[in-house]
């Protein structure tokens, strides 16, 4: 009887007036509960950073070298690619390999935000319908276990660094790649938050997204440089400018280029930040507008 009183009690109170006469607003959806649901979400850590290395020991249980498989898997492609490439653009290939494998490293950080992020909430539904936590959490585990695979598949790196004698051309400028990977990361939180919002809702996005990434792969001069064609001249180095176009390019030279030493434009930077503000604008939006919606749509 005293629950049902209470609740009778409470719902009069939702829907008494308010004393200027006006209908209290609810909070759920004001930029304040989207901004706390990222506080609390990183305050979460403890959960977020044990699930996202339990997220890699699941993974390669049982395997004697575990999460060392990637940095493999990664060492092969970006050998395969190096040799090939080398040859059909008639680059050295001690210039070209430590190219191509920090693109590829810094790739699958970009495109693991865009193609993971798109289904992070839907991979988490019993977590999402179980677990009172706020959207976040899912977020930053995301990202984080994306950091740990980038810190194992570094190891490639810094076998090339030596062996190919990259640590020659780098310079006190490379400590530009400290801001640039936390820049990344910054990037990956609003890229899966915003993309794994609408994908949850709207379940044709993720395919398409998986397409996208596909084509932007091949536009990205990851296994190709735009020297190369700018070299050759005519309209094939005017085409060479059409690269710029490609958001990512200028993601991954932030990163690359401070890593293997070579030169870097800053409008590189500008347009990175530019997308950064706007992409977090959005991500805030629809934190704020669907946050509340996203457990029923899981």
């Amino acid at each position: 009887m005293r629950a049902v009183l209470s609740v009778a009690v409470s719902a009069s109170a939702i829907e008494s007036p308010a004393p200027d006469g006006e209908l209290p607003v609810s909070d759920s959806q004001t930029f304040r509960r989207a901004f706390q649901d990222l506080r609390d979400g990183f305050a979460q850590r403890e959960l977020w950073l044990s699930l996202g290395w339990q997220d890699i020991k699941q993974r390669y249980r049982r395997s004697v070298i575990g999460p060392f498989w990637i940095t493999i898997a990664t060492g092969v492609q970006a050998t395969a690619f190096g040799i090939l490439y080398s040859a059909l653009l008639d680059i050295p290939l001690q210039q070209f390999l430590p190219y191509v494998t920090v693109g590829l490293i810094v790739w699958n950080v970009i495109s693991a935000s865009i193609l993971e992020g798109s289904e992070v909430f839907i991979a988490n539904e019993g977590l999402i319908k179980q677990l009172p936590a706020p959207l976040s959490v899912h977020i930053y585990r995301l990202v984080w276990r994306q950091i740990l695979l980038f810190t194992h598949n570094l190891l490639i790196y810094f076998v090339l660094l030596f062996a190919f004698g990259v640590w020659r051309e780098i310079t006190w400028t490379s400590i530009a790649v400290v801001p640039a990977l936390a820049l990344l990361a910054l990037n990956a939180v609003w890229v899966s938050l915003l993309f794994g919002i609408i994908a949850t809702r709207y379940r044709d996005i993720a395919p398409i997204l998986s397409s996208l990434t596909l084509m932007l792969f091949v536009l990205t001069p990851i296994m190709w440089t735009t020297e190369s064609l700018e070299a050759q001249g005519g309209e094939v180095a005017k085409r060479a400018r059409i690269a710029e176009l490609n958001p990512l390019f200028h993601y991954l030279d932030i990163v690359r280029a401070p890593m293997i030493g070579a030169d870097q434009e800053a409008y590189h930077w500008y347009i990175v930040l530019t997308i950064t503000v706007v992409g977090w604008a959005l991500a805030l939006f629809a934190l704020r507008k669907y946050r509340s919606r996203v457990a029923y749509w899981v």
